[in-house]
């Protein structure tokens, strides 16, 4: 796995991915599932850049545990969520 990258042991309700597969620890989805990318988008709510560096480092990990997989989906499961262009509140 890419350093910056490493996963830990999940915990209850921190929705971790679980590697080499890169499933939520909590629910099973595909990481980073529903629920963490909203605790995600609220924990970098006013460092958007830093967030992109993370899941980029995730996606970077992901892309070769996950070599079959095509990049171009996985750079929608990782970062092609995240909202661009300015905030409203």
């Amino acid at each position: 796995m890419t350093p910056g990258a490493e996963a830990s042991e999940p915990r209850a309700g921190e929705h971790v991915p679980v590697t080499p597969d890169w499933t939520c620890g909590s629910c099973g989805d595909d990481w980073p599932c529903a629920t963490k990318r909203h605790h995600l988008l609220h924990e970098y709510e006013v460092d958007r850049a830093s967030l992109s560096v993370y899941l980029g480092s995730c996606l970077a990990a992901a892309t070769h545990d996950l070599r079959a997989a095509p990049v171009t989906a996985l750079q929608d499961r990782f970062i092609g969520w995240v909202p661009r262009g300015p905030r409203t509140f």
